[in-house]
Order: C-alpha cells, then structure tokens, then sequence
C-alpha cells in the first residue's frame, strides 16, 4: 500500500499495461477486409522495441486525426500544467518557481510534438508474403508548396525503403513527376510518374503516363470538375480520388465520380486532416467500388513531415499499372474516426497501449520497473542522487571519516 500511495502513475501504468494485453489490437489490420492478415507483420528494429515508450508515444502524436490532436493538445496542457502547479513539495514554493513547475509537463509535451515531425528515428517497417509489390500510391517532395524544405526525391526515396515500400508514385501537387530522374544512388526502390490535381473542392492523384493539364478549365462547379476524370484516361493515366475532400466535399457526388470515369478511391490516408475518415463511410465505399470493380488504395501522402506511416499496399500488375488487392494499416490510425474527438487525450493513449506487441509491451514494463527502482531506492544520509545505491556502489567508495572513539 505504501508503494501505491508514493508510486500512483508507474502503478497505474503496470496495471494499464497488463488490462490491454488482454485485449490488444493487431498491429496490422486489412482496411478491405477489416481483418487482421495473416500473412503480413511489421518489422520493428531493435533499437524502436528497446525505447518502446518513446517510440509509440511518437507514432501515436503522428497518427494523430487534426480534430482529435487540437482537443487533445488542449486537455493535456491544461491538465499536466495544474498537475505541476498543484503538486505538493517538500518546502514552500515561491509564485514564480510554482509557475515554472505548471510549465515544465505542457513544455514536454510540446517537445514531444516537435520531435514527432522533425526528429529522424527507427521505425517499423512491413514484411509480408503475399506476391506482390509493397507500394505507396500519393507522395509529395519539396516541390509541392506544403511539402518540407530540403525533402529531395532521395530523401523520399530513402524514407519509403526504410518503411518497407519497393516502389511509390510521386504525386507533388500540380507538379508532374514523368518518371525520367534516375533513382538515387543506394536505394532500389522504384519512383512512378504521377501528379495531384487541386481542382474544384477536391485533389485527384493522377497515376501512369501523366501530362501537364490545363486546371482552371476544371475549377468553378462539381460538373467542370467531373471532367478531369476522362481528360486523364486520355492520357493513359488512372484518377483516384483523395482523402478527405471527397469525403468532406463530394460524399453525395460519389455516384457521379463514377460515372464520369474515377479509376479508384483512397481508403485510408495518413495526413491528419484524413485520419478522421469514418470506418461506416469507408465500408460505403468499400462497398461502392467493389460493385464497379474500382481500386481502393492507402496512402501515406507524405510530405516530409513526420517519420512513420500508417498504410501499405500490396499490389499487382494490371494493364495500366498497379491493381491493388491488399491495404495493410495500423489500427492506431483506423480507430481515428471512431468516437468522439473531445475524449481523444484518454483514448489516444488507451488506443496506444491495445496496439502495443509483446516485445514493445515487455520494454515499457522493464522502463517503469527501473524507474520505480530509482524512484523508490532508499538513500543514505549524505549521499547524493544517483541510481539508487546499486549504481554508487559502482562507483568510488566515498571515505568517510570516523571519530577516535580509543578511551582516553
């Protein structure tokens, strides 16, 4: 008892811990069929399971819905923030110093968010033995006026090798990539000609042998935009509608999507912003292009920004390209359009725990374990902190002075 009332959040942790094991999600899950493949896992590398807690708490800030994110971001600022002010001390605190503790957890968190985008880090990638190649179908470089500074076709390149993609189209926003730049140097990962189109209230990623297209000639109503459906099969390309605008935009113009001649719809689409998609629209869908035998792809639509996806297809060659038959995403990123957005600070992490493997579950037990050692280890008079008394008898023994106590 005396454990629990000094040690609450490493005990609630190891118990969180242990509840959502016997639960947990899969760490993939078929967004077709809403199973868990058995012939597909993610390749987690040593040093991602050995600092498990810092590479999941990553994931789940990037696998973040924007709606989700914002109501989040505003709860746990508000509550560490007051943890840190309320908190009790050993001595009196001045205002400022009180202050200064109510800043130190939303800092963290802060922090935490940045290095989510920016920080360059091990990450998981997929294994699968399907026949098949590994694709990514909407990606964009610096050359898309929201992609990241300096994100060059090798870094590209070199981030969907490292996620276990062997090819990937690139589709900057109305800039056509036609496949004629060789691949980098060091990576063996094949890059597609391909282009997203921002047209009226909707982006259409264009795949295959793409041409420049006049888009103003597509702008103004739903109707213009409709058109650019066949302008693109004249080309030899195939049209997939993005997420989230036709979800956000267009739901009700969907049958007229097909009509005009879309080649296919994303299902699942890591930007924030699409995160958010419904799992009962995305089974309508499912349901619409299987009845017109129409592709549904995952995307990343990387842009530079964040280290991990969330989604990969396992296609086949078909007479215009790649027919997808398999969309494999982690079901951190599925769950986002489930439930309320306001309660996204306690079902992100409970979310977060579910889909934890046992390797990753076994490094979060073994980090608060050492942290409660070196929490609750009892420490002598004098000595100073450090790794509880185990780590200073490592170190040099401090000589300590004893008084002559030889009677006189």
């Amino acid at each position: 008892m005396n454990l629990l009332r000094r040690h609450p959040v490493a005990i609630a942790l190891v118990v969180l811990l242990l509840a959502t094991a016997i639960h947990p999600l899969s760490p993939l899950v078929d967004a077709v069929t809403g199973s868990a493949p058995g012939d597909a896992d993610l390749d987690r590398p040593i040093l991602y399971v050995l600092f498990a807690p810092l590479s999941n708490s990553l994931d789940a800030l990037t696998f973040f819905s924007q709606p989700r994110a914002e109501w989040a971001l505003v709860v746990w600022i508000l509550v560490l923030g007051a943890w840190g002010a309320l908190r009790r001390s050993a001595t009196p605190l001045t205002w400022r110093r009180r202050v200064a503790r109510a800043l130190v957890g939303p800092g963290i968190l802060i922090l935490l968010g940045v290095a989510a985008v920016l920080l360059p880090r091990p990450v998981p990638s997929l294994t699968s033995d399907s026949v098949g190649t590994v694709i990514d179908y909407h990606a964009h470089t610096n050359l898309s006026h929201d992609g990241r500074p300096g994100w060059t076709l090798a870094k590209l390149a070199e981030w969907h090798e490292r996620q276990g993609f062997e090819a990937t189209y690139v589709t900057d926003h109305n800039v056509v990539y036609d496949g004629s730049l060789p691949v980098p140097e060091g990576t063996s990962i094949s890059l597609l000609p391909g282009v997203e189109w921002s047209v009226h209230q909707q982006h259409v990623v264009a795949i295959g042998p793409v041409e420049p297209l006049p888009r103003d000639s597509f702008g103004g109503s739903t109707a213009r935009m409709l058109r650019i459906f066949a302008a693109i099969e004249r080309q030899g390309g195939l049209s997939i509608a993005s997420l989230p605008e036709y979800w956000r935009n267009h739901w009700q113009d969907l049958g007229a999507f097909v009509v005009a001649g879309v080649d296919g719809f994303e299902i699942v689409n890591c930007a924030p912003k699409a995160l958010g998609f419904p799992p009962d629209l995305r089974r309508q869908v499912l349901a619409l292009a299987g009845s017109h035998d129409l592709m549904v792809v995952g995307a990343s639509d990387n842009h530079g920004w964040g280290q991990v996806t969330c989604v990969w297809n396992v296609s086949r060659p078909g007479a215009q390209g790649f027919h997808t038959n398999r969309v494999f995403a982690r079901p951190l990123a599925l769950v986002q359009g489930n439930g309320w957005s306001w309660a996204a600070a306690v079902s992100q992490p409970w979310y977060l725990l579910r889909s934890l493997s046992w390797s990753e579950r076994a490094s979060w037990l073994t980090w608060v374990v050492i942290i409660l050692l070196y929490r609750a280890m009892p420490r002598r008079e004098g000595q100073g902190a450090g790794l509880g008394i185990l780590a200073r008898s490592l170190g040099p023994r401090r000589k300590v002075a004893v008084p002559n106590e030889t009677p006189t």
